[in-house]
């Protein structure tokens, strides 16, 4: 008799205590794994913050100030192509044109130099190259407003010119450079973050669904432990928490999963087209302005035209072309490509976006503007072949002018094209980052709720028979 009131007494101080134990343990890892995805929520929407707000505002803007850059440069040539001897047989429409875009490009140019200076804080390198830009900038517009001032009076045309080239030599040595060492280094600080990014959710991921699974072995354990010492087939409080916590932990895993899935869909099938596009954009108007260069300067027209060369080959690359044999073997291989959209023959930044076609229209779009820039390169031809006819003004005509069947005319529909390919990615882009964000947000306080639920129901599942023990 004294042996077994001894083990019933055990019997009594055991199943409370393991009851307490266990539910201690789910408490624990209920509140663990809220706490877990409370903080990889919080984390997740500071990185779409980051990459909306900073990361890729700063890359493109930086192609868009080596843009602006190029087309002021053009500009400057534009006026001076099209003033005449101090306005006595100025061509008005575009010579106005030009004085405009030029306008537009300087004020271009100022902003995003104060975009890229706030973007620089805290990178040294950055904040030195931005500083060297805006410096440089400044002497280029010294140089440029001496070009035009000196073009403004009767004869003072070979000194204007004087006064471009040492502008466009600033340019291209200095000013250029630098600004592309701030696509390429805002890029990799983009590439970076995205990296640290995905692999930060993975492991978040992998610890969620592990203390899932810990929790509802747990739930699991104290649902048989129940049925077996007090001969219930279920306890209705458990049940339920069993029911939260395995709805919490596959909603959980499911916004894990899916911020990064749109995080690799606005980086990798949007804004790496982005970066190919507005990187094409800008080589785009470096080669226009190459042509108003070539038109300008006669003595350097050699090197403008082995310039604008390699920027076609930047654009669309043909192993081995040369500027008589670029039209043949751009006819060719696009020829190859429509047959077989695997069949790419060619290099560059037309290469890179036809390489991530991802969204519908999008691929249409990007061989308009492969289409639309073939124009653009037979027009480079005509000018060229006009120069070679002794045809001067002729070549100045149709280099610069925008009416229809003109070269300018035919740039700006390739650009037009450009842009709309470019478009279709930012909005994708731009949806990822909403679709990103709202499988935080509207995912979240569910998960965290329903963890907290299973708690609590825990909780009051146990407390009748705790009591039972009193």
């Amino acid at each position: 008799m004294a042996v077994r009131a001894a083990l019933r007494r055990r019997h009594r101080v055991t199943v409370p205590a393991r009851l307490r134990l266990l539910r201690t343990a789910t408490v624990l890892l209920a509140t663990a794994s809220a706490a877990l995805l409370l903080v990889a929520g919080i984390t997740a929407l500071g990185t779409w913050d980051t990459v909306a707000d900073r990361d890729a505002p700063r890359t493109t803007s930086a192609a868009g100030l080596a843009l602006a850059l190029n087309d002021m440069d053009a500009q400057a040539a534009n006026i001076l192509l099209s003033s005449g001897d101090a306005g006595r047989g100025r061509l008005g429409t575009p010579y106005r044109k030009a004085v405009g875009l030029y306008g537009d490009a300087r004020r271009g140019i100022g902003h995003e130099l104060r975009t890229l200076a706030v973007a620089a804080q805290g990178n040294p390198a950055d904040e030195k190259t931005v500083e060297s830009l805006t410096d440089g900038f400044a002497e280029y517009q010294e140089l440029v407003g001496r070009a035009l001032e000196n073009d403004g009076r009767k004869g003072g045309k070979p000194d204007a010119l004087d006064d471009h080239r040492e502008a466009t030599d600033l340019l291209q040595h200095r000013l250029l450079p630098e600004a592309r060492t701030l696509v390429s280094s805002n890029d990799d600080a983009f590439e970076a973050h995205y990296n640290s990014a995905r692999t930060t959710l993975a492991v978040q991921f992998t610890a969620v669904v592990a203390l899932g699974v810990l929790l509802l072995a747990v739930l699991g354990f104290l649902q048989w432990y129940l049925a077996r010492r007090f001969r219930r087939i279920l306890n209705p409080g458990v049940l339920a928490a069993t029911a939260c916590a395995l709805l919490a932990v596959i909603l959980g895993g499911q916004m894990l999963s899916a911020s990064s899935d749109q995080l690799r869909g606005a980086r990798r099938d949007a804004f790496d087209s982005v970066v190919a596009l507005s990187r094409a954009r800008a080589i785009a108007y470096d080669a226009n302005a190459d042509e108003s260069r070539y038109l300008l300067d006669p003595g350097r027209r050699d090197q403008y035209e082995r310039a604008f060369l390699a920027k076609s080959q930047e654009l669309y690359g043909i192993e081995g072309a040369t500027l008589s044999s670029y039209d043949a073997g751009l006819a060719t291989s696009w020829r190859a490509y429509r047959s077989d959209n695997a069949d790419l023959r060619f290099t560059g930044e037309f290469r890179r976006e036809l390489d991530n076609i991802t969204f519908a229209g999008e691929r249409a779009a990007a061989e308009r503007s492969v289409e639309a820039y073939t124009v653009y390169q037979r027009d480079d031809r005509t000018i060229r072949a006009l120069v070679a006819q002794g045809k001067e003004r002729a070549a100045v005509e149709f280099c610069i002018s925008w009416e229809a069947g003109m070269s300018n005319a035919h740039f700006g529909a390739w650009m037009a094209a450009l842009d709309q390919v470019t478009d279709i990615n930012r909005e994708h882009f731009a949806g990822s980052v909403r679709e990103g964000r709202s499988a935080v947000s509207g995912q979240l306080p569910w998960v965290c709720g329903l963890l907290l639920a299973a708690a609590l129901l825990t909780v009051l599942g146990l407390r009748p028979r705790l009591a039972e023990f009193r």
